[in-house]
C-alpha cells in the first residue's frame, strides 16, 4: 500500500512541485493551502504530514499541536518545511514532537530523502514488541502509544513517549545523549543535545513520582533506575 502524504503550505507553486515529485517517487500526495483546509480532511488516512510554519490564522506549529493532541493522529510523523531557520525555531519545532525540520530553500532531493528516512523509522517502530512495560504504577503500552500513571493516561508527544519507552525497556542502563539522539531522531537531522534534556525534564514532570527514577549521570547521560 502506498504511503499517503499531506502537504500543508500556503504557496501553491511550491505545493504543486512537492506533490508532483512525491507522486513520481511513488507516494500518494494531497495538498491543503491552510491549516483550516487541512483540518477539514480525514487526517487519519495519512502516513505523514509535511507542514509549513508561517501561515495565516492557524500556524503550522498550532496545527502540529492539534495533531499531536488528537489520539487518532498523534503517532503520525510530522516534518516541518519552513523558512524559519533559527536555532530556537528548530528546537521549538522538534520539542513539539516533529520528526524532522527542513529549512527553506531546500532541494526536492533532500526533502524526499528526509521523508524516506522518517517513514522507514516509523515502520521500524511499528515492528517493536507490543508487550506493555510496567514499573509499579507506571505502564507504557507500545501498541497504542500510551502511558499510564497510577491508572490515569498521560498524553505525550511522540518523542517523549519513545524516549520513555527506550529508558524503561532497559532499566539500569545509562544512555548517552548521542545514543538517544541517534535512536529517537533520524541521523540526517541536526538536533541539539539540549533537546534531549528538555524532553527528559518534561517526561519526569508528566510521570509524577516515577520521574525520580529517571536519573542523570553527569558527563554520561540518562537511565531508568528501579
Amino acid at each position: 500500500m502506498k504511503h499517503k502524504i499531506l502537504i500543508v503550505d500556503d504557496e501553491p507553486t511550491l505545493c504543486e512541485a512537492l506533490r508532483f515529485n512525491l507522486e513520481v517517487a511513488g507516494y500518494e500526495a494531497d495538498v491543503a493551502y491552510s491549516a483550516e483546509e487541512a483540518l477539514a480532511l480525514d487526517l487519519t488516512s495519512y502516513s505523514l504530514f509535511l507542514l509549513d510554519i508561517m501561515m495565516d490564522e492557524i500556524s503550522g506549529t498550532q496545527l502540529a499541536r492539534i495533531l499531536k493532541a488528537n489520539p487518532a493522529t498523534a503517532s503520525v510523523p510530522v516534518i516541518f518545511c519552513t523558512a524559519k531557520d533559527s536555532e530556537d525555531d528548530m528546537v521549538h519545532g522538534l520539542e513539539l514532537g516533529a520528526d524532522d525540520y527542513i529549512t527553506k530553500p531546500y532541494t526536492l532531493r533532500n526533502v524526499l530523502a528526509r521523508i524516506r528516512t522518517v517513514l522507514r523509522r516509523t515502520a521500524g517502530s511499528a515492528t517493536q514488541s507490543d508487550e506493555s512495560i510496567t514499573f509499579k504504577g507506571l505502564t507504557v503500552l507500545p501498541r497504542n502509544k500510551s502511558c499510564i500513571v497510577d491508572g490515569v493516561e498521560v498524553k505525550m508527544p511522540r518523542k517523549e513517549f519513545e524516549i520513555l519507552l527506550m529508558l524503561l525497556s532497559h532499566p539500569g542502563h545509562i544512555f548517552t545523549r548521542e545514543q538517544i539522539l541517534s535512536e529517537i531522531w533520524p541521523d540526517e537531522v541536526v538536533v541539539l543535545d539540549r533537546v534531549v534534556d528538555v524532553n527528559i525534564t518534561r517526561i519526569r514532570n508528566k510521570i509524577g513520582p516515577y520521574g525520580r527514577h529517571i536519573v542523570t549521570r553527569t558527563g554520561y547521560g540518562y537511565g531508568f533506575m528501579e
